[in-house]
Parts: C-alpha cells; structure tokens; sequence
C-alpha cells in the first residue's frame, strides 16, 4: 500500500496462526485530503513459520515460546523496511488462532507446550464430563440445556476446546495441573507477554464454556458451570472486552522493539477478528474464511444455538451483539498437505533444495481442468469436522479414481472438495440465520486464489466479493479493534474503508456441475461415516 497518507495513524497487528506469525503495519484509512474516504489497508508485513508438532493419539501442539521470536523476529524486520512510519504508531494489538490452552505459572513463565485447536486427546474426558441421562447427541440433557441456555454452545466432545484441553492437563499431567496458575487461551497469552497482564478476552474464554453470555456486554463466570468444568475457579483469568486496553507494551519488550510504550488493546481470537477485516460488520453481512481451517461467519442480534449442525452465536468484538459462527476444521490444510505430503515429499523421488511457488501452479493447473474433475471428489476431513457435523472419526479420501484421472483431476478435486464441505456447511447458517445468503465475501489466505474464488461462487451459488488484501483480514480486523478502542473509528467506519478486488458470479453451466458433485458428496458421508466410526471409534 504505497499511497499511505502520513496524517494517518498506525497499528502494529499481529496475526498469529497455526502455521506462523505475521506481523503487519495497519493504517487505518479515513477522509482524506480531498474529502473522499481513504480505505484501511496494509502497508507492510513479515511472516515467520512455527512449528507444528504432533503427538501420538491425536495430539496437536506448539511452543508458546516460538509464537514469542515469531513476533519478535517479524516485528524487527517489519519496523526496519517501514522505518519511516515509526512515528505514526499508536497501539499494538493481536489476533490469533483460537482454542488452544497453554499453562502458566506465577511468573507468568509457560509450563510446556501450548495444546491446540486440532488436538483431540482430552476426547475421552469432556465426554464423560458432557455426558448423562437423557441423552442429547452425547450430552446430558440437563447439562446441555444449562451451557446453551448460558453460553449459547457446549463442548465440543471431538474434545478440540480448552475445556478438553484443560481436563486432559488435569487428569493425565497432574502435577502440571497443580503447578498452573492460569489457564490461558493464545491470544491471552500474546498479551501476557506485551504487557506483563494475565487476563482473558470476551471471545478467547468461550471456548472454556464457562461464562454466561446472555449479556454481550458482561460476559462473567458462572460458578454453575465452572464446578461443572471441574476445573479450579482460580486457574480462571480476568475476563477484558476485545476492545478494552489491556495495559502499555512492557518497558523491555519496547526497548527490544525500539519503540515506545505504547498501548496493548485487548484483540481476539482469528475468527472475531475476520469478521472486522472482512468489513462484514452488518447484521447478516456473511464472510468465508479460508486458512488452515475455514468458517462462516456473520454478526447477529441475539444468542441462539444449532446444536445438532454446531452452529452458533457467540461474544465477539462488540458489545451489543453476537458472532455465528460454523467452523470447518480442514480447508486449506488439504493443499498444504497435497504440497507437502505428495506432491514435495522429501523423499527419493525429490532432492531438490527449493520448492517452486506451488500455490500459483495448482492454480493455472486448476484453471484449465474441467469443472467436476472428471467426477473425482475429494472428502477434505484430514482431522475429523466440526459442522455441520461435529465428528472426529471423519477423514478424508477421494472418491471415483480411475485410469481416467490424471494429477490434474486430483488438484482440482481438493479445491473443490473444500468447496463442497462449504456449502454443506452452507444449509445450517442459513437456516440460523433465517434467510438466504445474497453474497458472501472471502477472505484468507485461499481467498487469493481467483480460480477458488470461482469454483466458490459455482459451488455455494451465491456471488463471491474478493478482498483486496485477503491474507491481511485478520491484522486488518485488529487494527479495526485498536481504532474503536482509541476513538479513532466507530463500527459504522468499517464497511466504507474495505477495499473488495472482485466478484465473481456463478457459472450457470459449472453451478449445474457442483451440484451433481454436492448430491455424491452428501452421500459419501452418510455411506462413509458409521465406517469410520467403526474403525476409528
């Protein structure tokens, strides 16, 4: 973004995913010189990888110290090439991937691995915590009734939230357990180190299932559910809104960072915040998300739950209303896996040092295979799916190889698997949301992607608005959360200062196609899912 005004104030996000940190410098737009509404955007960004370690029985962790020299590391290269906006710095403020769970001590000091989003060996003991008689879909009747009638969700029993997370660390690392002084999501982790400061956001803690939330503006513990957690009420951070300030950057961490003390808003997790960068802050206003894991997402007036499609409402970034929220656990997961794991394999059959831009060339490959991949359909549940259909035994496959199919098809056939998934997801939002969806804006990383960003519109039958920074929504979206915090914006600022690339329309001809695709990938699933049952149970 080189035609940055220097009138205009700076934020200095962090975007801390799965697959690594980014940090970005964020102006955050407004009337310009001339009068006309400047939009936000992105005026330079670093990213650093972190690791991925997975443990055996379906474990999924990283080092919390790693995210630490991401941030560093990022933020000293990023400062650097951006000297000259030094200056026009007025927050810090982060999002992050959400529900993982990481042990601190009195020192604030992590006792070990962080547990993640995809780790599911707390399973075993949620679901004895969620179960009961009568029986709802694996929860006790009464238990289930009290977490929706507060919180507006439950557990997730593939065990994939803190709440599992933290039973696992009770009950298999009982000594950890006692040594813990909070339990904290990882954007309250991140501000922890920004500020010196333990507290939770109004988003990071849902996943506890803890809080009542029937007042967006109050969100507070209820001593009903936390006994029901079995989790120690101490172990429980203060509880901030996403827009408070948490506190001013810790004197060494400015030093280090050659920077002043400036103040840490609160943030949230990377879905809260996409919501805010996608520039869908509207009631109904729908965006796509498409990272490591994807989601749907739309603001709302009230608190309500699809439990049976794990659809719901939940705290987000304002104060006067609700986030629906339908998560997919793989997305585009499956085309760094198709990277990684087939196609780059380190192995005999490849020696090469450097791996050419695969992305780009999955997509001119993409581009010029037929719609429906010669029949070919991908099942893209590499770690079990959330909704609409919350099962961790799900994995994915493809479908319908034959002679006929070249890598080509198979390229194409994860693209649009991915797609399928989407609108599967599709049905249960908009029921949720009591109407049909008239577009639906996407955003991360596979938002890049404008032969996706087709296959979308063909698939979901509904127009695609294409950001024009994608991969930037979520620093975006926290720059948006740092502007509101210091009066530097309103909400109502957010949709004018979005910038969208394109639209892309369905394709009457490749829509009829999809669909075909859709009815066999419905009926994979029904066929398929009491087979892994069986054999993953």
């Amino acid at each position: 973004m080189s035609d940055h005004k220097k009138n205009h104030p700076l934020v200095l996000a962090v975007d801390l995913g799965t697959s690594g940190c980014k940090t970005a410098l964020v102006a955050l737009g407004g009337k310009g010189e001339n009068g006309q509404i400047e939009p936000a955007g992105v005026i330079g960004f670093e990213f650093e990888p972190v690791e991925l370690i997975l443990p055996s029985g379906g474990g999924c962790e990283q080092r919390p110290e790693d995210w630490w020299q991401a941030f560093l590391v990022t933020t000293q290269r990023l400062l650097k090439k951006q000297s000259r906006y030094r200056d026009q710095i007025v927050a810090v403020c982060c999002s992050t991937q959400g529900e993982g769970t990481i042990c601190i001590d009195e020192k604030g000091e992590a006792l070990g691995n962080a547990i993640l989003w995809l780790d599911m060996r707390g399973a075993p003991y949620i679901e004895k915590v969620a179960g009961g008689w009568p029986s709802i879909a694996g929860y006790g009747a009464l238990k289930l009734w009290r977490w929706i009638g507060l919180t507006g969700g439950a557990p997730a029993l593939s065990g994939k939230d803190s709440a599992a997370h933290m039973l696992l660390v009770k009950h298999e690392h009982p000594d950890l357990y006692r040594r813990t002084h909070k339990f904290l999501n990882v954007i309250d982790y991140m501000n922890l180190r920004l500020t010196g400061r333990a507290v939770a956001t109004y988003d990071s803690i849902l996943t506890s299932w803890v809080t009542d939330n029937r007042d967006p503006a109050n969100i507070r513990y209820d001593d009903s559910l936390v006994k029901m957690s079995g989790i120690d009420k101490s172990k429980l951070p203060d509880i901030v809104k996403c827009t408070d300030v948490v506190g001013m950057l810790r004197p060494d961490v400015a030093k280090q960072l050659s920077l002043p003390q400036l103040p840490v808003v609160a943030g949230s997790i990377d879905n809260t915040a996409s919501a805010l960068g996608s520039g869908c802050v509207d009631l109904g206003d729908a965006h796509l998300y498409i990272g490591t894991s994807s989601w749907i997402a739309a603001h709302v007036p009230e608190k309500k739950t699809d439990v049976f499609s794990s659809v719901a409402a939940v705290p987000c970034a304002f104060d006067d209303r609700y986030l629906m929220t339908a998560l997919q656990s793989s997305a585009g997961s499956n085309l760094s896996y198709l990277k990684d794991h087939i196609l780059y394999h380190e192995d005999e059959l490849l020696r090469e040092e450097h791996v050419p831009d695969v992305y780009k060339i999955f997509d001119r490959i993409v581009e010029r295979t037929e719609s429906g991949s010669g029949g070919l359909i991908y099942m893209p549940w590499l770690y079990g799916e959330r909704a609409p259909a919350e099962d961790r035994t799900l994995r994915a496959g493809l479908f319908n190889l034959s002679l006929e199919h070249n890598r080509s098809h198979i390229i194409r056939a994860f693209f649009e698997g991915v797609a399928l998934n989407t609108r599967w997801m599709l049905a249960p939002v908009e029921k949720f949301l009591g109407k049909r969806l008239g577009r639906i804006t996407i955003a991360g990383g596979g938002a890049t992607s404008n032969v996706w960003c087709s296959i979308f519109a063909d698939t979901l039958g509904i127009p695609v608005r294409q950001l024009d920074q994608p991969v930037q929504v979520n620093a975006l979206g926290s720059a948006f959360m740092a502007g509101i915090a210091l009066n530097l914006m309103k909400r109502s600022d957010i949709p004018e200062r979005t910038r969208i690339k394109s639209t892309y329309q369905p394709d009457a001809d490749r829509q009829a196609i999809m669909n075909r695709s859709f009815e066999t990938f419905l009926e994979l699933h029904k066929r398929l899912a009491p087979v892994y049952h069986r054999i993953r149970g």
